[in-house]
């Protein structure tokens, strides 16, 4: 069972992430339910890793059930919150390149492409705090924050698509291997 235990969480996490579109946004239930999922996504990494159970299966299982979530954020917080249209227009630009990334990736590798580079990373924990501080801080700000980090880990992923002849889905960056 211990060989499954990351997996499995990972597993949760999607399923999970998709019934958050069926709690009130904002609320405690939905915070807490957050928050289990940000811990269970660190948590499987270190199970994984703790009982030598790291697979290109389980990487890319844990990168899809990201993209997952960022998903379900945009539908609970599109509505809800008052963006700017050229805030949207640049949400969608982010979104365009990451696809354009995740397709030349594709056809390049025959494979799936999330990438784990330190400014990927740095958006993860970005958007994942954009809830939590969502009531604290100004939105726009914080959107900002989020679509400027965004945008600069998305250009490096395709960058790193383009120049690569092989996938390393652990790469740090465009300028390390």
């Amino acid at each position: 069972m211990i060989k499954y235990a990351a997996t499995l969480i990972t597993v949760i996490r999607i399923f999970g992430s998709v019934f958050l579109l069926t709690i009130e946004p904002l609320s405690i239930l939905f915070y807490v339910i957050y928050l289990t999922f940000g811990i269970s996504d660190i948590l499987d990494g270190y199970i994984a890793r703790k009982t030598n159970t790291v697979s290109k299966m389980g990487a890319v299982l844990d990168s899809i059930a990201d993209f997952i979530l960022v998903a379900v954020m945009l539908v609970i917080f599109i509505p809800i919150v008052s963006w700017e249209s050229w805030l949207l227009c640049w949400i969608a630009a982010i979104a365009i390149v990451r696809l354009v990334s995740l397709g030349t990736g594709f056809i390049k590798y025959r494979a799936v492409a999330f990438l784990h580079t330190y400014a990927n990373k740095a958006t993860g924990v970005v958007l994942f705090s954009f809830p939590l501080f969502y009531h604290i801080a100004d939105s726009m700000i914080s959107a900002i924050i989020l679509c400027s980090v965004a945008s600069l880990s998305a250009v490096e992923e395709l960058a790193i698509n383009l120049k690569e002849k092989e996938l390393d889905r652990n790469i740090r960056g465009l300028f390390h291997k």
